[in-house]
């Protein structure tokens, strides 16, 4: 059986953090900016608790709880603890930055740069649970409390409550799942979270009922999952090879987190030397299927392969 971080002694699970909000449009920006702003300044150590918050992000003192929690969460900044000053993270150089590859999120490979950067940490717990542990492929709200409660009580998570599943996943299923609109909203007012875009998670027809989208994903660029792929083989062994069980089907693998059948998998393994220049080649020998890496991790730029996708002839339309 394939090992998950969620089942570790001492795992401290994260059921909190987004204050009830699920991440909004122009949030990261917004923290990214801020914190490259006054990044050499005093403020930087309190800009997002001081009383100036509020106006500098214009909403109320939660929702800049919100803003933080995201914004770290999904790597465009390192918040800083104890004192230590706020640092731009990876994802808000690469992406956010003055001259950054998509600093209004305009390119679908920015939403599934940000899902990997959310499901595929285990930290968060209910994310990481649903899409790399849930079995099923419907589901209803109250189905996601009940087993997240019930893994709780089985693993003696100290100090979660049903109330405090209960909110954070409702907060998961408003950052995939769009409101119903109603007839005085438009399209755009229905879509709190950017996240709704990528049609991960979709509501059927009975109430309060949702169905996880498994398979091909079009507009998921080779350049993200070459990225993802990266992130998760360093994070899982210092081999030189990885097998395509571990990428199909390992709690936290490309697979998993983006919802991939083994024919989606086996389909763009398959170019993926060409892809990485012959830095990661595909291989099929006697029966035995699995990547094997010709360069040392040190040697293989990840930030070249996540360029890939945000160059002109690789970029395609919004939505899935």
């Amino acid at each position: 059986m394939l090992s998950s971080s969620l089942f570790e002694t001492g795992y401290v699970p994260q059921l909190s953090g987004h204050e009830t909000f699920p991440m909004r449009y122009g949030w990261l920006k917004k923290a990214y900016d801020a914190v490259q702003e006054t990044r050499d300044l005093d403020e930087n150590h309190s800009i997002f608790n001081d009383v100036s918050a509020i106006a500098r992000f214009g909403v109320g003192k939660n929702m800049v709880a919100s803003i933080r929690h995201w914004a770290t969460q999904c790597d465009v900044i390192q918040s800083g603890r104890k004192g230590a000053a706020a640092e731009p993270g990876f994802v808000g150089d690469k992406i956010f930055a003055e001259g950054g590859m998509d600093p209004f999120m305009e390119n679908p490979s920015t939403l599934w740069l940000l899902h990997w950067k959310l499901a595929s940490n285990p930290h968060l717990t209910t994310w990481f649970w649903v899409f790399n542990h849930f079995s099923g492929d419907h589901f209803e709200r109250d189905t996601l409390v009940s087993a997240l409660v019930k893994l709780g009580q089985e693993r003696n998570w100290s100090r979660v409550t049903p109330s405090t599943i209960k909110r954070d996943v409702d907060c998961f299923v408003r950052t995939y799942v769009a409101k119903p609109a109603t007839n005085k909203q438009t399209h755009e007012d229905t879509m709190e979270s950017p996240l709704t875009e990528l049609s991960l998670i979709k509501p059927i027809g009975k109430k309060d009922g949702f169905r996880i989208i498994r398979g091909p994903k079009v507009t998921l660029g080779d350049g993200i999952f070459t990225f993802a792929l990266i992130d998760f083989w360093a994070k899982s062994t210092s081999a030189n090879t990885l097998s395509f069980e571990a990428i199909a089907h390992k709690p936290g693998s490309p697979g998993k987190v983006f919802q991939l059948s083994e024919d989606d998998l086996v389909d763009r393994l398959s170019r993926i030397d060409a892809f990485t220049h012959g830095g990661i080649r595909w291989s099929e020998t006697a029966g035995l299927k699995q990547l094997v890496r010709s360069k040392p991790p040190s040697d293989i730029d990840i930030s070249f392969y996540l360029a890939e996708d945000y160059s002109t002839e690789h970029q395609g339309a919004r939505g899935q």
